[in-house]
């Protein structure tokens, strides 16, 4: 029976990482295992900044955005000598065990520790749902409702202004924000890490979108790292009737309270990890699935595909 267990916050911040945080510590105090707060990640595990917690710990942060525990990137954690030094800092505090809430670096850290004999289990915290073995992390609901939210509003004044939109969303490689962002608002154009940029296409289309179709404004939803968006927007103000703007969200996008969805989904992936410890089980992720919360080994979940959204592009084109 484990007995003591840690809980660190790695990688970018991601709202509903605080509800993980909640869960994790109270279902491991009804059953009777002491919780300690590893702050700044990987870091703090290195150099042993820890808080023993109880159930007031985590009083007041459900709603809260971050994470309560901090997040430091740690890049030298990737050497053996630097886990060695985790591990020696686990062993002389009685840590026995760690959930580690993160993306897939933050996985790879937990699976390193597992292979060195402290049992580790991840929770998929990040707002870009790029990590394989979850249909969702946490923290991409809430992320979706504030790019929603923020092109409803830069629709509005688009058609006053026979004006294109070219909003930039995050991602990482991972499109699943721009499509979701695209349906959910009506856009005419969305490029990603899965549709390929075709400049010329763009631009094309968005000709036909105000000669043919008379249409008095447009929305273009784009993934981060696939073009310069400023440079989009000016080639759109030369070569079509639209006038182009790009707005760039940014980490507005990691902020704020999280949504209930990110709420619920942070809570059972917290509790479905402190059962898996008590089982003595380690090098396991969390992740839902056909809304079931699974756990399955950090190995296989990192060599998985990620699920195709080929329905939903096909959706969107249907839509346009």
């Amino acid at each position: 029976m484990v007995r003591k267990i840690g809980i660190l916050t790695s990688g970018g911040d991601a709202p509903g990482m605080n509800a993980a945080i909640r869960a994790v510590t109270r279902v491991a105090l009804a059953n009777g295992i002491e919780v300690v707060g590893i702050r700044d990640g990987y870091r703090g595990l290195v150099e042993g900044t820890f808080e023993a917690y109880s159930k007031t710990s985590v009083s007041d942060i459900l709603d809260r955005g971050g994470t309560k525990l901090g997040s430091a990137r740690l890049p030298e954690f990737k050497d053996p000598e630097v886990q060695e030094m985790a591990v020696n800092q686990l062993k002389a505090n009685g840590i026995e065990a760690i959930v580690v809430i993160g993306g897939d670096g933050s996985y790879r850290g937990a699976q390193a520790l597992t292979k060195l004999g402290i049992n580790c289990i991840g929770i998929p915290g990040t707002i870009d749902n790029d990590i394989p073995g979850t249909d969702f992390t946490i923290g991409f609901d809430t992320a979706l409702r504030t790019c929603v939210d923020a092109v409803d509003k830069l629709r509005d004044t688009s058609s006053s202004h026979h004006r294109c939109s070219v909003v930039e969303v995050m991602g990482n490689r991972c499109g699943d924000l721009a499509v979701y962002t695209a349906v959910s608002c009506g856009a005419e154009i969305v490029v990603s890490p899965e549709t390929g940029y075709d400049e010329l296409d763009i631009l094309e289309k968005l000709r036909y979108l105000d000669t043919a179709v008379h249409k008095n404004h447009a929305i273009v939803i784009i993934s981060e790292k696939i073009t310069d968006a400023d440079g989009l927007a000016r080639k759109i103000s030369q070569n079509t009737g639209f006038s182009g703007r790009a707005t760039v969200l940014g980490h507005i996008q990691r902020g704020g309270s999280p949504s209930p969805t990110d709420r619920i989904l942070a809570s059972r992936m917290g509790e479905k990890a402190v059962d898996l410890l008590m089982n003595d089980i380690g090098g396991h992720c969390v992740g839902i699935i056909d809304n079931k919360i699974i756990s399955m080994p950090i190995d296989e979940a990192l060599n998985r595909p990620k699920a195709s959204r080929k329905h939903l592009y096909r959706l969107f084109d249907r839509l346009i």
